[in-house]
């Protein structure tokens, strides 16, 4: 049996003006988030992101922002049994995703059964996740001092 890396990604996709793509679960309705996924052996946690971004949502546009921010938090019971025997807790690497608008995304429909995009305040807040709720709080300020989806101002003395 293979079992999950207890290492994975959350990575908060969001618009300039700070709408958040929020997935409800498949496995649990009403549980709303970002995109998420396992580390797989041998992989960077930036191709984690990536490929997490494209399997659930169908993005392939942006780049990521790593924001060198870890989570370590306990497995809740009832997914335990996908870790190896002993493993209780994760640790979960954050990026963002800025897109230019909110647009329709490709769901996988054995991970989400619905999206919807909000205002930042109203997505930290439908989120069951305590760590994803922290990092859609966090993101006004991230976001505007990686300049959003915008790129970072020209410097006056580089050549034109």
């Amino acid at each position: 049996m293979s079992f999950k890396r207890p290492v994975s990604v959350l990575v908060v996709i969001h618009t300039p003006d700070l709408q958040v793509l929020l997935l409800e679960r498949a496995g649990h309705p009403g549980f709303w988030q970002s995109v998420t996924g396992s580390q797989e052996e041998g992989e960077a946690l930036l191709a984690t992101a990536r490929r997490e971004v494209v399997e659930e949502t169908g993005i392939v546009e942006g780049a990521l922002l790593d924001w060198r921010i870890r989570n370590r938090y306990e497995i809740f019971p009832q997914w335990r049994h996908r870790y190896a025997p002993g493993v209780s807790h994760n640790e979960e690497h954050v990026f963002s995703l800025c897109v230019p608008a909110a647009v329709p995304v490709v769901m996988a429909p054995s991970e989400h059964l619905a999206q919807r995009w909000l205002p930042w305040r109203e997505a930290a807040d439908a989120c069951f996740s305590w760590s994803n709720r922290d990092a859609i709080l966090m993101l006004p300020f991230l976001a505007s001092n990686a300049h959003g989806c915008q790129p970072p101002p020209r410097d006056a003395n580089a050549p034109k």
